[in-house]
């Protein structure tokens, strides 16, 4: 079987994906799974391993290019047959030496050995999946082919690509050298590392670290499970990310091979789709930092943080009592996955039941777009000293956040706004607000239903007027 050319239509996953190149290229001893990979990783400086491996590549190339040659023999043994049906072992494998140099198009590689044809290539171009496999690289013409196999066998199924951040959308980790004294208590209450599926707060102490679970994960990773085919993908490094994964999908049902770390991405503090096997026009992604995806916002619905610890207040500035000093936690019906699943379901709905388009011209971008006007489409609002002065209102994050949203956003109050958007009730347009029976609420207003894709209650977003008024 062709790698090039018949892989097969069924396998829309990297571990399937990975599964098959072990078997093409009969690997056997060096075909461990990405796990295991990443564990002599973290035994052996990866470049004492190149070095060390050296000789063994060798021997491997030699026995790979024996495999290709035999396999190539038996495909092509019909067209290489003499006028009369004989065929001439000699003049089979000069044949084939030379159709192979010839025609091979290099869809990959392997360090710096094609997986077709095992010869040796020097071209870099491509993009490296190491995470599927250890030391693959894939030519542009490949991955578009794989995309597309991909995507086809996807929608059969009715499913589409999410891509999960970790830290802070799934999950908050912290070292335990940074537990404050308040949080001292929460290592008599960790969960059994035995059975992690019936736990949300583990002492990772291999780790000098404890992760919290955000509330409601594994219902939420369940059910989007049956809408799309998932990813991990952290800024955190590969050991970090199989760990955290082990937490969150203990008996590999959700993710298996598809966890992606920054040592995988192909730009440095950026994520990228380039390094996923699906069509950007089927991929959701969920994330609390926009700026990691500077090329791929329209995939993008932005998480709200979740800080459970006081460390992760501190990092971003917050001077307030985290979660776990307030001894709380998240709603687990009403908190951020919870919101976000209805959404997910939306979106899902949409592009799969409501749309008139041909099923594989569909974008889910679109989709994303259409749903998220739809949360403030019936609100105008004035902004009142929101922005600062001299500032161009229509280029502040507020501004362009809300008609995101669907609102209509203007610099002047008539009859037709419906809500005032300030932090000072002393101001004359605050003041008009209350006056003329509208709404006033507080920027938090607009970003709250950024977060969770629905208008919220204006009454639990007052605003009160400064003290020097």
């Amino acid at each position: 079987m062709s790698f090039a050319t018949d892989s097969p239509v069924h396998s829309s996953s990297s571990d399937d994906f990975a599964a098959l190149i072990d078997a093409e290229l009969e690997v056997g001893s060096s075909g461990s799974s990405p796990d295991e990979q990443d564990n002599e990783e973290e035994e052996v400086d990866a470049d004492s391993d190149d070095d060390d491996s050296d000789d063994e590549e060798d021997d491997s190339n030699d026995d790979l290019n024996d495999h290709r040659n035999k396999r190539c023999k038996t495909e092509k043994l019909d067209d290489l047959e003499g006028p009369q049906g004989s065929t001439s072992q000699g003049l089979i494998e000069e044949k084939l030496v030379s159709l192979n140099k010839d025609t091979c198009t290099h869809p990959g590689s392997f360090g710096q050995m094609c997986i077709l044809c095992g010869q040796r290539v020097d071209d870099e171009s491509g993009v490296t999946f190491g995470y599927i496999h250890k030391g693959l690289r894939l030519g542009n013409d490949e991955i578009v082919r794989l995309r597309s196999t991909d995507m086809k066998n996807l929608l059969r199924h009715k499913k589409l690509y999410l891509v999960l951040d970790l830290d802070h959308t799934l999950l908050n980790s912290t070292q335990l050298n940074h537990l404050t004294a308040e949080e001292e208590y929460l290592k008599g209450q960790s969960d059994s590392m035995q059975d992690v599926s019936k736990g949300s707060l583990f002492m990772l102490e291999f780790m000098h670290m404890m992760t919290k679970l955000r509330p409601f994960v594994r219902t939420f990773l369940k059910e989007a499970s049956e809408m799309f085919e998932m990813y991990i993908y952290t800024m955190g490094d590969r050991p970090y990310a199989l760990e955290m994964a082990k937490l969150l999908d203990p008996k590999k049902e959700y993710f298996n091979g598809r966890v992606i770390s920054r040592d995988d991405g192909t730009q440095k503090h950026q994520k990228g789709l380039d390094v996923v096997l699906g069509q950007d026009s089927a991929v959701v992604i969920l994330d609390d930092t926009e700026n990691a995806w500077t090329k791929h916002k329209d995939n993008l619905i932005l998480m709200e943080r979740y800080h459970f610890f006081a460390s992760s207040c501190r990092q971003f500035g917050f001077d307030c009592r985290s979660l776990s000093q307030l001894k709380s936690d998240e709603s687990e019906p009403d908190g951020a996955l919870a919101s976000i699943l209805k959404i997910l379901r939306q979106i899902h709905h949409i592009f799969f039941d409501e749309l008139d388009s041909d099923l594989a011209s569909r974008d889910v971008r679109q989709v994303l777009k259409t749903v998220r006007k739809e949360v403030l489409k019936d609100c105008k609002i004035v902004f009142s000293r929101v922005f600062p002065t001299k500032f161009q209102p229509e280029n502040h994050l507020l501004w362009k956040m809300a008609e995101q949203l669907g609102a209509t956003c203007s610099t002047e109050t008539d009859s037709s706004v419906t809500h005032v958007v300030s932090m000072d009730a002393g101001t004359e347009k605050s003041r008009w607000a209350v006056k003329e029976n509208k709404f006033l609420v507080h920027p938090r207003w607009i970003e709250a239903a950024n977060f969770f894709w629905l208008k919220q209650p204006e009454e639990k977003f007052p605003v009160s007027q400064t003290k020097n008024q």
